[in-house]
């Protein structure tokens, strides 16, 4: 597919919601079904105003939950509509039921997700407590850490979902208020050439083509659930990556801009590495560049597709890394955190000798500070020093008080 950059339009001063919004309504979509939460609801409430000033073809249709609004768009996708809708928390928390249908019947639907922690006690701020609920509902989970990535990777999430031999539901993940709210200069495509990227919905399997009919919502029980969740969606799953990777390449070289599945900063030399998602990721690539004027080669890992996890990709990105901190932005409630687990787990098949250490960071919209992650890093070298873990394995920072940790 030939794409001519020069199609490009002016850098635009938008936040992540503003830039998600722009993205849906390039996109053409034909259902937006939502029920607005902080700090998602700029999303639906900007794409509402396109279609009430005429900008969009299509259907705004305002329901009573977000278990409602994810109804909505299963019924919108199986009836053979382009389809996409916002959330955040709490409210992606009762969509949870219906992730997994949507999932299973295979229906591409594109979910913003707006980072924000879970309650209670009840916070508006973000963390990544609701990303990591969606980690097993069947969904692709693409992470921004930016507003201009938050615009291309809507593009890329309809790209993937809607390919017919992919045919899954995509989340694009991106941090309350710190890129929901913050507003950057975004490199922005014009309508024709983000329409023409994303193409022309073509639907599959969809319940209003009377001439090849179809059934949604089946039910199987010991006969036939085993094949289809082992067979079908996991194996499925785990084709996902090439195709992604495709896409990845294809945006390339409309717009210039690159991404990768694991991103690296500073990798090639590093000792030690920090790996962790969101905004934090710009935040550890800045002390990761003034720890190297210090003598400590750091580097850092981003995870691009959180969803299917990455596993042989973050194998060959930590090769030969002698310590390394994963950095969890979810409490953890009595076990390791999440990001941790799964890093053991490759580590431990690639029979590494690294030193694994695990932080929580950040709950409730808390700061990841420049000087919590310097010290972070000093951690890491003395790891790497020492060929072990010197501090607790599992460790909380920035939480105010005694040093907190278990593990």
């Amino acid at each position: 597919m030939a794409f001519d950059k020069m199609e490009l339009r002016d850098i635009e001063v938008w936040d992540g919601n503003f830039a998600a919004a722009q993205a849906m309504r390039q996109a053409q979509i034909d259902v937006v079904a939502a029920y607005p939460i902080t700090p998602s609801t700029p999303i639906v409430e900007g794409y509402a105003k396109f279609l009430a000033d005429g900008y969009v073809e299509g259907e705004f249709v305002m329901v009573e939950s977000e278990h409602a609004a994810m109804s909505g768009c299963i019924g919108a996708a199986a009836a053979g509509g382009r389809v996409a809708t916002a959330t955040s928390s709490q409210g992606f928390a009762l969509m949870v039921e219906t992730l997994y249908q949507s999932s299973g019947m295979r229906l591409p639907i594109v979910l913003n997700v707006v980072n924000r922690a879970l309650a209670a006690p009840l916070n508006v701020n973000g963390d990544h407590s609701d990303m990591y609920l969606g980690r097993d509902s069947g969904w692709i989970q693409l992470d921004a850490y930016s507003p201009q990535e938050a615009y291309d990777l809507n593009f890329i999430a309809f790209r993937v979902s809607e390919d017919h031999d992919v045919r899954l539901p995509c989340m694009v993940h991106q941090d309350g208020f710190m890129t929901s709210h913050t507003a950057q200069g975004v490199k922005t495509l014009t309508d024709d050439v983000a329409y023409g990227f994303v193409g022309e919905y073509k639907p599959m399997n969809d319940m209003l083509d009377l001439d090849h009919p179809v059934t949604h919502g089946v039910q199987t029980e010991e006969d036939w659930h085993f094949e289809h969740k082992a067979r079908q969606h996991n194996d499925l799953m785990t084709k996902v990556m090439p195709k992604i990777q495709e896409v990845f390449d294809d945006f390339e070289k409309l717009s210039g801009r690159k991404y990768n599945i694991v991103e690296g900063y500073d990798m090639d030399d590093a000792d030690v590495a920090v790996v962790c998602m969101g905004t934090s990721v710009e935040t550890a690539r800045e002390v990761a560049g003034e720890m190297r004027e210090k003598g400590i080669k750091a580097g850092v890992i981003g995870i691009r597709v959180f969803r299917p996890f990455p596993f042989m990709e973050m194998a060959e990105a930590l090769k030969g890394i002698k310590a390394i901190a994963a950095l969890d932005r979810s409490s953890p409630n009595g076990a390791p955190g999440m990001l941790f687990n799964e890093l053991s787990g490759v580590l431990f098949s690639q029979k590494s000798d690294a030193a694994l250490s695990g932080y929580v960071y950040g709950l409730g919209g808390r700061d990841l500070t420049k000087a919590h992650l310097v010290d972070l890093y000093n951690e890491l070298q003395a790891n790497a020093d020492a060929g072990k873990v010197l501090t607790p394995l599992q460790q909380f920072i920035g939480v105010r008080g005694p040093k907190l940790s278990f593990l």
